[in-house]
């Protein structure tokens, strides 16, 4: 079997070498190089530049066609010539870097996606060397320049000129920072690609200016390693075709790369989310320090994108796949971290000791920082939206309507959310206080973004009630009351003499007076305030400021008995209300007649 295999390309022509029928052996020998490189690609890095000294090379001129087509040329040649020489080119060194940028000044990338606009100009340049090198250039002086522009009448009457017998075009720029340089034209460079594959049959010019000999193919092939270039000298030529857009050796290490990567990010978030639970409630500072793991599940597709690039130096289509997916995936991991921080922030402020974790203050904190988190994500969605070339304006405008749809059909949500910001501000009660709110008294277990959770007093029953309802109603707040207090009514029988109705108040406040839990600021009170209808009225009040429930049930017990005893003690009975009905055997009406009998005794 005859085969052609390409090594760095020469200045007039490919070198060929012509070899031998492969033996069984020298198979075995070149797939362990392929499985070496596959592995070597992922952790070599780019190797050092030569030690030359670097030249220092102007801007590109585009103040004309045929300075731009001239610049375009001699730069791409230049760098042809670099590569010849070296047998390897480092797309680090500046020497090389700085001819690229004379080259690439001459495209015009206005309308390439912001993430993508390097290396789809870098591409652009190669295809556009390629056509050039296989069709006929016209003579330099058939190519306008300055003179030829002012003779025409200005800048402003050759707007652009197209190479004849070419689907190639150098535009006059009219607006951006380029305003008035003469450029190959935006459209231009999008059809370049399926432009070269119309007639990439065709053969290398021998006359003109200088050709580059498959030096698109070098594009595509070379790697980004002087170890991985040699090895890759060694492969046979299907190992360094073109299928899907991607050399054919370059595929399994991009495969491998991506498989090591979805590793690492699973990897790393479960870490993060073992190690955080862990730590929330035992230590602050190892919480703060697991947030190193979804920094780096975020770092991990950049670092792939990297070693993509520089080391298996995969370009076109697969390069821009991958730089979107990466850059997408980078941007979702960016919003994990943004919240990630935002929790840990959280935990920081409440840890203060002014601020209880449970309390109303850092439930509000845990909800403002959440609010934030969502505006700093939508900020980095439009900014990453906005690199990679998604229609941001076509998005925000779907999420205008959807978010309205969203909005008539979670109404109770929205009602709760903001029944949640009320009682936020307003602050009517706190985790662990009494309250009464309607028919449910209990003590306020949690306050969360929808609703409010009660434990009844005495059952003990959790009651969930929307904080939209809580926000509306009235709260009786008993955990914040000063005071337990008591106010009662004794009623004595109307008969009873003066002397031991004044005698009955006197022995109520002596009963009373320096009562436990009492606060001399709010002595109690004891007074003969009302003529019932079959009754004194005597009004006791008092505060018990120990605040204990059962305590003050225990005290109101021995207050009870001690009047009790002390009334029997005088004789007094308490005065029951009663009712007498008189019953009439006939429908007359008539004045009821009552006659009140002694009974004598027998």
């Amino acid at each position: 079997m005859n085969k052609v295999t390409l090594r760095q390309p020469g200045v007039g022509q490919t070198r060929l070498l012509v070899t031998v029928a492969m033996t069984q052996l020298a198979t075995v020998r070149r797939a362990v190089l392929v499985a070496l490189l596959f592995f070597t690609s992922c952790v070599l890095g780019p190797g050092p530049a030569a030690a030359e000294p670097a030249e220092v090379h102007g801007p590109a001129d585009t103040s004309s066609p045929r300075a731009t087509l001239k610049s375009f040329l001699d730069a791409m040649n230049e760098i042809y010539g670099l590569i010849e020489s070296r047998q390897f080119l480092d797309r680090s060194d500046p020497q090389f870097r700085a001819i690229a940028k004379r080259a690439l000044d001459t495209l015009d990338t206005s309308d390439l996606p912001a993430f993508t606009s390097a290396d789809r100009a870098a591409e652009a340049a190669f295809y556009l060397k390629e056509i050039l090198d296989r069709l006929e250039v016209p003579p330099w002086e058939d190519i306008p320049d300055r003179t030829a522009i002012e003779a025409a009448g200005g800048a402003e009457q050759l707007t652009f000129w197209r190479i004849p017998g070419m689907r190639i075009t150098i535009a006059r720029v009219t607006e951006g920072h380029r305003r008035h340089e003469y450029l190959f034209s935006p459209g231009t460079l999008e059809r370049l690609p399926s432009y070269f594959e119309d007639i990439r049959h065709l053969p290398y010019r021998t006359t003109g200016t200088a050709v580059s000999p498959e030096f698109l193919r070098w594009y595509f092939a070379a790697p980004g390693n002087p170890f991985i270039a040699r090895l890759v000298a060694q492969l046979p030529d299907w190992a360094i075709e073109r299928k899907l857009g991607l050399t054919v050796w370059k595929w399994p290490g991009l495969l491998l790369l991506s498989l090591a990567a979805i590793v690492l990010m699973a990897t790393a978030y479960r870490l993060q989310r073992r190690l955080a639970d862990r730590t929330r409630t035992t230590s602050l500072v190892k919480y703060c320090l697991t947030l190193v793991f979804p920094i780096a599940a975020m770092l991990t597709p950049l670092a792939l994108q990297h070693l993509a690039y520089e080391i298996l130096t995969v370009r076109g289509g697969p390069l821009e796949f991958v730089r979107f997916v990466t850059s997408l995936v980078a941007l979702g991991a960016a919003f994990v971290v943004v919240f990630a921080t935002s929790r840990r922030l959280n935990e920081i402020i409440i840890a203060s000791p002014n601020i209880r974790s449970q309390g109303l203050d850092a439930q509000f904190i845990r909800f403002v920082s959440v609010v934030l988190s969502i505006v700093v994500s939508v900020v980095l969605f439009l900014f990453g939206g906005q690199y990679l070339g998604l229609p941001v304006m076509a998005l925000l405008a779907s999420a205008g309507v959807g978010g309205l749809a969203v909005a008539l059909a979670a109404q109770d949500t929205l009602k709760n959310l903001f029944g949640t910001l009320m009682i936020m501000a307003d602050k009517p009660f706190r985790m662990g206080e009494r309250i009464i709110v309607g028919e449910h008294d209990g003590v306020v277990e949690a306050i969360g973004l929808r609703s409010t959770r009660i434990r009844t007093r005495f059952a003990g029953h959790l009651i969930s009630i929307p904080n939209d309802e809580m926000a509306r109603r009235d709260i009786e707040n008993l955990g914040r009351r000063p005071a337990l207090f008591r106010s009662t009514d004794i009623h004595i029988p109307l008969d009873t003499p003066r002397e031991l109705v004044e005698s009955t108040v006197a022995l109520i406040r002596a009963t009373l007076e320096s009562h436990q839990g009492m606060d001399p600021e709010r002595p109690p009170r004891v007074f003969f305030d009302e003529f019932n209808a079959d009754s004194f009225n005597i009004r006791m009040c008092y505060w018990y400021h120990l605040n204990e429930y059962w305590d003050f049930v225990a005290f109101n017990e021995k207050v009870n008995f001690e009047i009790v005893r002390a009334l029997e003690d005088q004789g007094i009975q308490f005065s029951l209300p009663f009712r007498v009905t008189y019953l009439a055997t006939d429908n007359e009406q008539r004045p009821l007649e009552v006659e009140m009998v002694e009974q004598k005794e027998p």
